[in-house]
């Protein structure tokens, strides 16, 4: 018997309802919710694809782990010898160097619930502000910007404003790929009304870059620059709301007197774009009876992001567009729950809902309600600050939580050795093996998606349900379960005099509390309840008595500040923190891949979320390659101040010259580093203190690594890739990908100076591929070369070159497509016979439709709607649209 439970799903801040179906104890499907406000049914490939993400229990962390020393490996314990040995080190710690010398690094993927109970534990139990969360990595300088300009937290706007909007900015954000439910919208709403003007900023042609009305391929880091350049034309040209400025803000003579000084002209040469589109894009912003600004990433992770989200929302105020339908600055939120974390006050410079930590009334108010002595009035340390502490030694013991800073902090070397260094760390996760869990002294087995009970609130400030519909797998608990354990036996020995801080019975009473803290606050969410919840997700604020959340804040002019009147902010323009120089003459450009997400912890256990793009790489402009004589699959070392990685050339015409551009996801699971982060900046914004992880001054040179390995093999993937990811490390280079759908094939690709010693042996041993009867081997010690092919019946099941890859890629095609064998079984050590198949990649991985029917079907005049009713491309989840969008675009120009 088939059971539905209604819930939402765990990727982006779009925060999609979904419809789990379980049967017993398993999950065997998921379709959106046509109920549900923030998608209407709709999901994206990732959402799609979520039932198949929990259906093995390989990788899942299953129960507690535990290691007495850092010599030996972690055992597995019961949950009370876990529970007790984090509850007494914590407690030792704290009682010997202070409560400020341990710290806890916590997640935008956690409920509301568990992100209150850790954030109690903190700042209310232990005493200490170091507890700060992976969401200061992507959003903290929006919310550092909304609070300077307009008082308070949290995006003034709402989804229906996305089909009100007449004029779309978009900064540095890839929504197609990003948000991917929310730009099915705008796209209809475009098809409806093509007079709608879409303005991208990003210095990359990205697939939303490609389909906007104007494209303003900015120099990395421009964008104060740009944005004062559109107002100073916006002022020039008499297009501001005076009368909006003079009743509902403040501070716009100093920021008219700096943007004096940014001349469109100036300003284009600056950020290497065209005057004349410069102008346009402040003519169709400045006079638009509705504009909208959508952004993300691009303008929060940098050394100086809060100034770019101030810079844009100065544009906002200056023209009146806040506040009513269809305008406003939208901060599109990464994870499904940052907005939550916020909320209930789960960073190192906040406390709950909303309040400050330099606040000394917010202090007393937040002690007295949790009925403890007082608040640390000592600021926390964030994120990057928190993991310089720990390899100094200031913080002694870390718990990290649902996040994995060992691949998304910056500067992965000097993390590293913070984790070596610190003398006890915790990590609490679903999943048992990541970048992270390697450094763990206890390993706490957490429930994931599809077993949780609680609510997360979206990009628009709506709080939805999460709801379980199986058991956790194995031993795995709750992450407030968990934390409540151990606050329990730790507040037995720090404060015993506070028996009852942590007796919560169900997440429904830790949300109650959440709430009543909320009372009288800019986030009132006092007239909500679960029971309410149920029914429908709701937005904030929803005060005791109201009937409805609030849509849209501001539209009465009234801001959250202490004179009601929003801020302008007159902030300069400053490069990013690392110029580009002799040394390190290339921009590195880091962002998302569309059917990813994160470090892969999830996604990367599903094949088919890697066909569109199945490999690491990086992406240059052909000009610079050919100028440097590199050609595609060359593998080239990209080198910054702090490290180094190697990956394979990529060309892409969407990169200016002097831009290259690598993805974020690969992981030391997937890759034999930790990827990109590896070379990042740890630069950080001063006052967001948030890093600058889209850009890095690096150099490119190529590397010569002649001895190359191909390998793969059919089978249980996610058993193949735990016993092949250990061997990565041996390799100058090496990557490992999931390809294939109904009989999933893992791939390793690998090079190095020679063969590294014993890898064959071990490899062979992983893939099962002895010899034997369906086994055939081709060994020439001379010229270094080791081939071995296997077979079951007609059957091609695995494969490794070593030493020569040459007719590689046709095996692999032939082992992905899994058609039966072809003549002599001798031909697969000949490249000749097997031929030169180049790869095709799959675009629409809904229905697994290829690029080169694609391109034959535009090629007979096929536009997105043909292709739809041919081919059936773009009509499931539609992530695939704006790519189908481009490549009709392109035939047509050609």
């Amino acid at each position: 018997m088939t059971t539905i439970t209604r819930s939402t799903c765990c990727y982006c801040g779009v925060g999609c309802g979904v419809l789990i179906e379980s049967e017993g104890e398993q999950i065997v499907g998921v379709s959106g919710d046509p109920a549900h406000p923030a998608n209407w049914g709709r999901l994206c490939t990732k959402g799609l694809s979520l039932a198949k993400s929990v259906q093995s229990p390989i990788g899942r962390a299953m129960y507690p782990e535990l290691r007495t020393s850092r010599s030996e490996a972690r055992q597995r314990v019961d949950w009370d010898s876990a529970l007790d040995a984090v509850a007494d080190r914590f407690a030792g710690i704290i009682e010997e160097h202070g409560p400020d010398s341990v710290a806890f690094y916590v997640s935008g993927q956690l409920l509301t619930e568990d992100y209150y109970v850790f954030n109690k534990l903190a700042k209310g139990l232990i005493g200490t502000n170091n507890i700060d969360t992976n969401s200061r990595l992507c959003m903290s300088s929006a919310v550092t910007a909304y609070k300077m300009a307009l008082g308070a937290d949290g995006p003034p706007t709402c989804y229906e404003d996305l089909e009100l909007a007449q004029t779309l900015l978009f900064a540095g954000s890839n929504m197609a790929y990003a948000h991917p439910v929310l730009f099915r919208r705008l796209e209809a709403a475009k098809a409806a009304n093509p007079d709608i003007k879409w303005i991208v900023i990003d210095p990359r042609r990205t697939d939303t870059a490609a389909m906007a009305d104007l494209h303003l391929q900015i120099q990395p880091g421009t964008d104060v620059a740009l944005f004062h350049g559109m107002l100073h034309h916006i002022l020039w040209e008499g297009l501001a709301d005076t009368a909006f400025i003079e009743v509902h803000t403040s501070g716009f003579a100093e920021l008219k007197a700096r943007v004096r000084q940014y001349t469109p002209k100036m300003v284009a040469e600056l950020c290497g774009v065209l005057e004349a589109d410069l102008l346009q894009a402040a003519e169709w912003f400045g006079r638009s009876p509705a504009a909208l600004s959508l952004y993300c990433m691009g303008l929060n992770q940098s050394s100086h992001g809060t100034d770019k989200n101030l810079a844009l929302i100065n544009l906002h105020l200056a023209t009146g567009q806040i506040g009513k339908p269809g305008s406003g600055p939208f901060s599109l939120t990464g994870q499904h729950n940052a907005m939550g974390g916020r909320e209930v006050g789960g960073m190192a410079t906040m406390l709950a809902a909303h309040r400050d930590i330099a606040n000394p009334q917010h202090r007393a108010e937040v002690a007295q309600f949790w009925g403890v002595d007082a608040v640390s009035g000592k600021p926390g340390l964030p994120a990057v600050a928190m993991f310089d502490a720990i390899k100094a030694g200031q913080i002694k013991a870390v718990w990290i939580v649902c996040t994995n800073p060992a691949h998304s902090l910056p500067d992965l070397p000097n993390v590293r050795q913070a984790l070596e260094m610190a003398e006890f760390v915790v990590v609490q996760d679903a999943f048992a093996h990541t970048d992270t869990t390697a450094f763990a002294d206890v390993l706490l087995p957490a429930s994931s998606w599809g077993e949780k009970e609680g609510t997360v609130t979206n990009s628009e400030r709506r709080i939805s349900r999460v709801r379980a519909a199986v058991q956790p797998l194995g031993e795995a608990k709750s992450d407030s379960w968990i934390a409540l354990q151990v606050a329990q036996r730790m507040g037995a020995r720090l404060k015993p005099e506070h028996p009852g801080l942590f007796f919560f019975d169900s997440p429904e009473a830790i949300f109650n509390e959440h709430r009543a803290l909320t009372v009288g606050r800019d986030l009132d969410i006092g007239g909500l309840s679960y029971a309410l919840l149920e029914a429908s997700p709701q937005q904030w604020p929803y005060p005791q008595g109201a009937s409805t959340g609030q849509a849209r804040r501001y539209s009465n002019g009234v801001f959250a500040t202490d004179s009601g009147r929003a801020k302008f902010t007159a902030v300069d323009y400053l490069p990013v923190a690392e110029p580009t120089n002799s040394r390190f003459p290339f921009h590195l450009l880091t962002g998302r891949l569309r059917d990813q997400w994160h470090g892969m912890s999830r996604t990367g256990r599903l094949p088919q979320l890697f066909a569109h793009s199945p490999e690491p790489s990086l992406e240059m402009n052909p000009v610079d390659a050919e100028r440097r004589n590199l050609k595609v699959g060359d593998l080239l070392r990209i080198s910054s101040k702090r490290g180094s990685l190697i990956l394979p050339l990529a060309l892409s015409a969407d990169l200016v010259s002097g831009c290259v551009f690598t993805a974020m996801h690969w992981s030391g699971q997937f890759l034999n580093s930790s990827g990109s982060n590896e070379i990042a900046s740890s630069a950080t914004d001063d006052k967001s203190f948030q890093p600058e992880l889209k850009h890095a001054a690096v150099r490119i040179e190529k590397v010569e690594l002649p001895w190359v390995l191909l390998a793969a093999r059919k089978g249980d993937v996610l058993a193949l890739h735990a016993a092949v990811q250990p061997l990565l490390k041996s390799c100058s280079y090496a990557s490992i990908s999931l390809q294939g759908r109904d009989e999933p094939v893992l791939v390793l690709r690998a090079a190095a100076k020679m063969l590294p010693e014993g890898l064959l042996e071990k490899l062979f041993a992983a893939l099962d591929l002895y010899p034997n009867h369906d086994v055939l081997e081709y060994h020439d010690a001379r010229r270094g070369l080791l081939k071995r092919v296997g077979w079951q019946e007609d059957q091609l099941t695995g494969f490794v070159l070593a030493g020569d890859t040459q007719g590689g890629e046709a095996l692999l095609e032939q082992l992905i497509a899994g058609n039966p064998w072809q003549g002599p079984r001798l031909n697969a050590f000949s490249p000749k016979k097997l031929g030169n198949t180049p790869r095709d990649p799959v675009i629409c991985n809904c229905i697994n439709i290829r690029e080169s029917a694609i391109r034959a079907e535009v090629a007979l005049g096929a536009d997105v709607a043909g292709l739809k009713a041919k081919l059936g491309c773009g009509s499931v989840c539609g992530s695939c649209v704006p790519e189908l969008s481009r490549m009709c675009n392109q035939a047509i120009k050609a």
